[in-house]
């Protein structure tokens, strides 16, 4: 963990290297991952089975890619009555905000007498892939499958692997919870590729999001273009900007909490008190300990957590826009006042009583969101993103003349002749 602090003379030249920090994985997999998707593309289920026998340790058939109704109906069966409860709670806040995103058609005529507008559909199919094995996370089910589901996208292909046949019952729940309409226990760069391929047993889909390993981002990026995707996401990050009203302890589990996730996950504490800073350190240290994932969040945080002084919150959201967080705690007496002056962040939390975990889960906003300093540009997983608009335009006779004859004087300069000409013979002087 390193300390910076505003105040001394060399602290943009640090902060600026710490932006430059890589953490991504240096695993260079993309010709292992051509090399699967090619496979997929000629030899189809053979291949996906091929692979998954190799990888997952599970011998399939084309009849079982397919997890059954009834293997599923027996998941949701084994999930108990508080999870169940608990998953509940969570899609129903999920599915809330989100359909309040849904955007409305756009019809206009202007004074020339041309209709325009936009319409707005959902796409057809989407792929979800989700994490299996060790790392089952029925909280990404929700968040990814719920916006495309409110979208109105009438099928939803879900790939979660099951290395030695297992599958996590409460994956299952949550796929069923959120009107997944076809699951698959295959997982890696096969399921990627059989996504935007298609096989015999998997019909091709239109767009693939949800997180996965090195191997399922490479296969994102290589299919990108044939399909569409959410992102190539990296590891996770928090900022939290607190001042010394906080209690040192909830900031230090806050920052382990995106720790824990990931040993090149990112944790930051920016504060105006030096002492609070200390104390916060010192309480992490003790914490650690205590963590089934400790491992890992000390990792974490040995390589790559920061805390960091400035003088004061106007200093600190200027900070807090070069660094773009995934995630961005704002532990202030004032919270509204810093969130109003700070422009990138995929998710924002105010206030004491709002950690980001809560955000993980059940608060409604989504989770999935851009990492990496991409949310100078890029924002988080909505229905937006399994919804298409298409333009439309009519005019009549009147309208034409009115406008057309710059379109014509337009396209002749463009050297587009039949351009003109298109135009020019439904003006009313032709």
């Amino acid at each position: 963990m390193i300390r910076l602090s505003t105040a001394d003379a060399g602290f943009d030249a640090s902060f600026t290297s710490l932006l430059a920090q890589a953490r991504e994985t240096t695993e260079t997999v993309d010709r292992a991952v051509a090399d699967i998707i090619a496979a997929v593309r000629a030899r189809g289920d053979t291949a996906v089975i091929d692979y998954t026998a190799r990888f997952d340790r599970l011998t399939l058939t084309p009849e079982r890619l397919r997890i059954s109704s009834a293997e599923v109906d027996a998941a949701v069966g084994a999930v108990s009555g508080e999870l169940a409860a608990a998953l509940d709670l969570a899609a129903t806040r999920i599915e809330a905000f989100h359909r309040a995103q849904l955007p409305q058609d756009l019809r206009m005529t202007d004074a020339a007498g041309v209709t325009t507008g936009m319409r707005w559909t959902s796409l057809d199919a989407v792929g979800l892939y989700v994490p299996g094995g060790k790392a089952a996370y029925p909280s990404s089910v929700l968040m990814n499958a719920i916006p495309a589901r409110v979208a109105g996208v009438a099928r939803i292909a879900m790939c979660v692997p099951s290395p030695d046949g297992v599958l996590n019952p409460l994956v299952l729940a949550a796929a069923r919870r959120a009107g997944v309409t076809e699951i698959y226990r295959i997982g890696g760069a096969q399921a990627v590729a059989a996504l935007a391929y298609g096989t015999a047993s998997i019909p091709a889909v239109d767009r693939i999001v949800g997180p996965g390993n090195a191997y399922v981002a490479e296969a994102k990026r290589q299919v990108f273009g044939r399909v569409g995707i959410d992102s190539i996401a990296g590891p996770s990050e928090v900022v939290v900007l607190a001042d010394a009203a906080n209690n040192p302890r909830r900031i230090a589990v806050d920052l382990l909490a995106q720790a824990e996730h990931d040993e090149a996950a990112q944790s930051i504490l920016i504060t105006d008190d030096a002492a609070f800073g200390d104390a916060v350190a010192a309480a992490v240290a003790a914490e650690l300990p205590t963590l089934p994932r400790a491992a890992i969040a000390g990792a974490s945080w040995d390589q790559h957590g920061a805390v960091i002084l400035v003088r004061d919150w106007q200093e600190a959201a200027a900070l807090v826009d070069r660094l773009a967080p995934e995630h961005l705690q704002l532990m202030l007496r004032d919270a509204d006042a810093v969130f109003a002056r700070i422009r990138h962040a995929g998710a924002v939390f105010l206030g004491e009583f709002c950690p980001e975990a809560v955000g993980d889960y059940v608060a409604g906003p989504n989770h999935v969101l851009p990492t990496g300093r991409t949310a100078r540009f890029a924002s988080g997983l909505s229905v937006f993103d399994f919804l298409k608009r298409t333009t439309f335009v009519s005019a009549t006779q009147a309208a034409l003349d009115q406008i057309g004859p710059a379109a014509v004087a337009l396209a002749e300069a463009e050297g587009l002749q039949a351009h003109a000409r298109s135009i020019a013979l439904r003006l009313g002087n032709s």
